[in-house]
């Protein structure tokens, strides 16, 4: 992990939950949610909660009372517009360093946060930690890039235009981390000994302009694009359009997704 590789701060939530909600994790926090509510929870744990995509399905879909985090402040304040209720609670914090007590949790979702995590048995740990004996662990992870080949797109056409200084962020955090055998790994270092990894697939409906600001806008490749020496953001996001345009054409056009969803139980 780099300096800035989680720190979705400035404009990066608003743009997050206009266009990248519905894009990537709308469909996603639905089925994330299923999972989650399945196990009929009377309080929930949501880490990376983000602008709040799945903790509105919590909430909208069940009676549990949820508690909300996420490391950055901006993403929670956009998230507290967007789902005022009575069954949530929001607080600023780490999933590597939970300010809760053990045992305090019936279920423990994270959508697509571990990948973010510098130590991620450390991470898995903390939710082992605060969940009750046969507590449930719910999460999801990006599939490998080519699963979702317009993100692809976008950053083989991003590098290309960069030059020798090369803008490896996609690939490097949000993408790393698809091997089901190293997240059950992980899970198992953990303290975990009843996991389910399931390969999930959606497809995503945008414009070229649309997909290509919310990737270089929406993310926290965005910092990386304003620190390169030649490229900058816009002329990025100018580049990830165009590309996307060759391959698709103009006006909307679908493309899949895919990710990693893991369930895994405290004994």
């Amino acid at each position: 992990m780099a300096k800035g590789d989680a720190a979705f701060v400035g404009s990066i939530p608003a743009t997050y939950e206009r266009l990248l909600v519905p894009l990537i994790f709308a469909e996603p926090a639905r089925r994330l949610a299923s999972a989650v509510l399945a196990t009929a929870p009377r309080d929930i744990l949501e880490t990376c909660a983000g602008t709040g995509v799945l903790t509105r399905q919590l909430v909208a879909a069940g009676d549990a009372y949820v508690t909300a985090t996420d490391l950055n402040a901006p993403m929670l304040r956009t998230a507290l517009q967007l789902c005022r209720s009575d069954h949530v609670t929001w607080q600023v914090a780490d999933a590597l360093e939970l300010p809760f007590g053990a045992r305090s949790f019936d279920a423990v979702a994270c959508q697509f946060g571990a990948m973010f995590f510098p130590d991620k048995p450390r991470g898995f740990a903390e939710s082992l930690r605060v969940l009750r004996p046969g507590g449930t662990f719910c999460c999801t992870v990006w599939d490998r890039i080519e699963a979702s080949p317009s993100w692809r797109i976008v950053d083989d056409a991003v590098n290309a235009a960069a030059g020798e200084v090369p803008v490896q962020f996609l690939r490097r955090v949000p993408y790393a981390y698809f091997d089901p055998d190293q997240v059950r790994q992980h899970l198992r270092i953990a303290g975990f000994d009843d996991i389910a990894v399931e390969t999930l697939s959606a497809t995503s409906r945008s414009t070229p302009e649309e997909t290509a600001e919310a990737i270089c806008h929406g993310t926290p490749l965005r910092m990386a694009l304003a620190a390169h020496p030649t490229l900058g953001i816009e002329r990025a996001t100018e580049v990830a359009a165009h590309a996307l345009r060759e391959e698709y054409g103009d006006g909307v056009f679908d493309a899949p997704i895919g990710w990693l969803q893991v369930v895994a139980r405290k004994s």
